[in-house]
């Protein structure tokens, strides 16, 4: 007979035992090594089997052995040593408090740090332990927060809590991928139900249409300094119907999918605010939205500001804004929700519309009005823009495919000024590199470790020790390969004589290439099949074998992602390369760390550039793997030649198949020619020296920049303190600055269709020369606006054969003085700093000093026509 309902019973631990549950509600057992080691010594072989749950771990240790550990004095004493470390990680000022610190004294202090971020995500990746994400984007969000955990950072995060997590994989016979969902009991896990002062459970409500509501729970969870809220609105309150709309990671569709990001973003925003009632945490003055499901909290901001402080739609729009971050990580349009307008209207209106926040402004917010948009839909991702006056991509690359992608959002301006700007995203060290590396790096280039500083220092290595090192962690992966390896194909229904090869699988003295990632068309799982047959020759070849490790999901909906994966398996069941090629399913953050840790290279051979970053790559050079990837998001910019190889791309160059065997070839010339032939190129002594000064290189040169460390300080520094600045400039005195600059932008858009550049001149040199300058005069009509409104502007440079300006260089011109017709007259010179080709314009654009971006409200006045001189040779 089978149980109806499963759950966790906890154990009770003896009163000397009591700080193990202190250490284990918290996260930080996830990436603190001794927290780690001490859990380990409670049971290793338990703690083994158990997956390294720590709850599982306390769950099923025998009582005997536990009354055994409260009478051990040794370990009393490293238990309570490390509790009091964790009280002390908790509670001393670090980074951030440091920036507080030196704010400064008096006045408003808006110079100051925000006292609180909020940060929603759909996802996070935070331990294997708490299954709550599906591939790169909750990786990074659990990244995310163990870092600002460990600067420092005031962030609460929010999400949701899955009953069935995102989907457990394993394949069928004929390498088909099959899902399921084993249920996830919330009391099984490092969580806590947050509670009101009278003990009983918080609970969110959300209206729905044909007076329905929406209830949920939160439940808490910590990550290091950083709480952590999870809705879950599997509660008795809800119907069959509400209950479920937590039950997994994207799953279902259109109603289902809405209502859960209704809740991530409304609801959210309404646990928070309970949240920090009930415990005195400073309220959150800037709000960030990882990726566009969770809009919808600005939409309950707007609410409570309408509602509670008085302001108008429009002018809590602007205070919603100014204190609001948005970050895209998605270059591809299939990446983004995008629901039917009507599925809009039928829960944004009639019995469920709010009088303050009315339907037609919500269906503006998501509206795709630039050129091509589809006006039937609404997209989650535009409407996080316009609720957002900070967006930004997660590398250099992407920063400019998002200008291309929503360009059309902020009307007439260059793709180059559209205000999306880019924070390169970076992984959390503690979680990925492995202890070895730590221990060998700690011992030789300790500022390293202690502090982020002298990573030049890993050029000192001792090159034995490295290797040593390297190849303890390829066999680590081997051992673990061959494990989950002997399991997939015992669930595909092989004998154990049919398994025995597996003893055998991989050689942890081969060149060992890891391969794992979601598994969408654009990512190329099977690029490499290409050319089977050359494909076997490399991993047969028999001076210089390679071998491949991989891994992988597919949405449980994408038929096409599941037959790249079954051909993949396919070729890798094959007897005479399925000792040098494998694919583990069920791709997980424990998975993840054997690999990034124990591949001698990273392979990435993503459709460029349609890789937003791709933060795996890094956690292997953090663990001294190599790089070989197309030039694609993180890697784009930071590939220098020595730290790895890029595969050349040929995109735009060719159709998708002659592109696809171009970079194939490519990609078979490099493994063949370059990489294996150094990585097997040794010395007497017996060590690849060419190989490990690269190595070496690599930890030195991308250490810093791929630390997710340097990515939460960027935030810091670009976007959280200039979005609590402007946060607070629009709410002080009763919101006196959203007030204005909401009358202000109606002011501007009501005037601005009569604004023109109605006579452009210029005058200088007949012949112009370089260090020369170019008098420029032009009759603005601001149509009633005051001159203090705009700025008007030459944009000057180097032009083009069709005399398009190339990164244009930017000059105010001053008011002179009034033209006949109450229009203005505006002058300014024009420095000639380059030789050549050379060209300018004019136009206006309005201005406010509440602005973050003069592209902002997307509206600016260009000349019907070129005037003046428009192209010359200086010389």
């Amino acid at each position: 007979m089978r149980a109806i309902r499963r759950f966790t019973v906890r154990t009770v631990l003896p009163e000397p035992l009591r700080p193990l549950e202190e250490l284990i509600l918290n996260l930080r057992w996830s990436w603190h090594h001794e927290t780690r080691d001490l859990l380990r010594s409670v049971d290793p072989a338990l703690w083994e089997a158990v997956g390294h749950d720590p709850v599982r771990l306390l769950g099923e240790v025998s009582p005997d052995r536990l009354e055994q550990l409260a009478a051990d004095r040794r370990f009393l004493r490293r238990l309570e040593d490390t509790a009091e470390d964790l009280r002390e990680y908790l509670t001393a000022p670090r980074w951030y408090q440091s920036l507080t610190e030196s704010a400064p004294a008096g006045g408003s202090g808006n110079g100051r740090p925000a006292e609180a971020i909020a940060y929603f995500s759909p996802e996070y990746g935070i331990t294997a332990a708490l299954p709550q994400y599906s591939g790169g984007l909750g990786i990074l969000a659990g990244d995310h927060l163990k870092t600002a955990s460990d600067l420092g950072v005031p962030i609460i995060a929010v999400g949701l809590l899955y009953r069935h997590g995102y989907f457990a994989q394993s394949l069928s016979r004929d390498g088909w991928q099959l899902e399921r969902y084993p249920p996830i009991d919330p009391n099984g896990l490092p969580l806590t139900l947050l509670r009101d002062a009278d003990g009983a459970p918080v609970r969110v409500t959300i209206d729905l249409p044909q007076g329905r509501s929406l209830h949920a729970q939160v439940w808490l969870a910590r990550v290091g300094r950083v709480p952590q809220l999870l809705l879950d609105s599997d509660v008795e309150d809800n119907d069959q119907a509400a209950r479920d709309i937590t039950d997994r990671l994207y799953g279902g569709g259109g109603d289902h999918r809405l209502l859960q990001e209704m809740l991530l973003g409304i609801g959210g925003v309404r646990a928070i605010r309970a949240y920090c009632r009930i415990t005195g945490h400073p309220a959150p003055e800037v709000f960030h939205t990882n990726e566009g499901h969770a809009g919808f909290l600005g939409l309950e901001r707007i609410r409570e500001l309408v509602s509670e402080e008085g302001l108008t739609f429009d002018e809590a729009l602007e205070a919603v804004r100014a204190g609001t971050v948005f970050t895209t990580h998605t270059p591809v349009p299939a990446g983004i929700d995008r629901f039917p307008r009507e599925l809009i209207e039928r829960y944004f209106g009639g019995d469920a519309e709010s009088r303050d926040v009315p339907l037609g402004r919500v269906l503006d917010l998501g509206a795709e009005t630039y050129p091509d948009g589809d006006p039937a839909v609404f997209n989650m991702a535009v409407m996080g823009m316009r609720l957002a006056q900070r967006v930004n991509g997660v590398s250099e690359l992407h920063g400019r495919v998002s200008r291309e992608m929503f360009g059309g959002l902020w009307g007439g301006f260059d793709t180059a000024e559209v205000p999306v700007g880019s924070i390169t995203n970076g992984v959390h060290a503690g979680t990925w590199v492995s202890r070895e590396i730590l221990d060998l790096v700690a011992r030789e280039a300790p500022s390293v470790v202690e502090s982020g500083q002298g990573w030049q220092q890993v050029r000192d290595l001792p090159e034995p020790d490295l290797w040593r090192v390297r190849r303890d962690l390829r066999e680590r992966l081997v051992v673990e390969a061959r494990r989950r390896l002997r399991e997939s194909w015992r669930q595909r229904g092989a004998s154990e004589a049919e398994v025995s090869w597996i003893d055998e699988a991989l050689d942890p003295d081969v060149l060992t290439i890891g391969f794992a990632r979601r598994v969408p068309s654009y990512k190329r799982l099977t690029l490499m099949l290409r050319d089977p047959e050359r494909l076997r020759s490399i991993l047969l070849d028999p001076e210089r074998p390679v071998q491949i490790v991989i891994a992988g999901k597919a949405h449980p909906a994408d038929e096409g992602g599941k037959r790249l994966i079954q051909e993949i398996v396919r070729f890798a069941d094959r007897e005479d390369v399925r000792h040098r090629i494998v694919f583990l399913p069920d791709y997980d953050m424990a998975l993840g760390r054997f690999l990034v840790q124990g591949c001698d290279v990273w392979m990435n051979n993503p459709l460029r550039p349609l890789e937003a970053c791709g933060t795996s790559g890094m956690k292997a050079a953090l663990n001294g793997g190599l790089n070989l990837s197309i030039r694609d998001g993180w890697w784009d910019e930071w590939y220098d030649g020595q730290n790895g190889w890029a595969i050349p791309s040929a995109d735009g160059l060719a159709g998708p198949d002659r592109r696809d065997a171009l970079e194939a070839a490519a990609l078979y010339e490099l493994i063949e020619d370059h990489v294996a032939v150094m990585f097997y190129d040794r010395d007497s002594s017996g060590l690849p020296r060419r190989w490990l000064e690269m190595v070496k290189h690599t930890i030195a040169t991308l250490g810093p920049k791929v630390l997710a460390s340097r990515m939460v300080r960027d935030y810091v520094t670009d976007l959280y303190t200039p979005a609590a600045v402007a946060s607070r400039a629009m709410s002080a005195d009763g919101y006196a600055g959203a007030r204005e600059l909401a009358a202000w932008k109606q002011r501007v858009a009501k005037a601005w269709p009569g604004v023109a550049v109605e006579h452009v001149e210029s005058s200088g040199e007949e012949s112009p020369h370089l260090g020369g300058r170019l008098a420029v005069r032009v009759v603005v009509d601001l149509a009633g606006l005051d001159p203090s409104d705009v700025a008007v502007e030459a944009a000057y440079g180097r032009v083009d054969e069709s005399d398009a300006l190339i990164d244009p260089s930017y000059l105010e011109l001053t008011p002179a003085e009034p033209a006949e017709n109450e229009r203005l007259r505006y002058v300014g010179e024009v420095p000639l700093r380059r030789s050549g080709a050379f060209g300018y314009s004019v136009r206006v654009v309005p201005r406010h000093r509440l602005l973050a971006h003069h592209a902002e409200t997307g509206l600016i006045a260009l000349p019907p026509a070129p005037h003046g001189m428009t192209n010359g040779d200086l010389r």
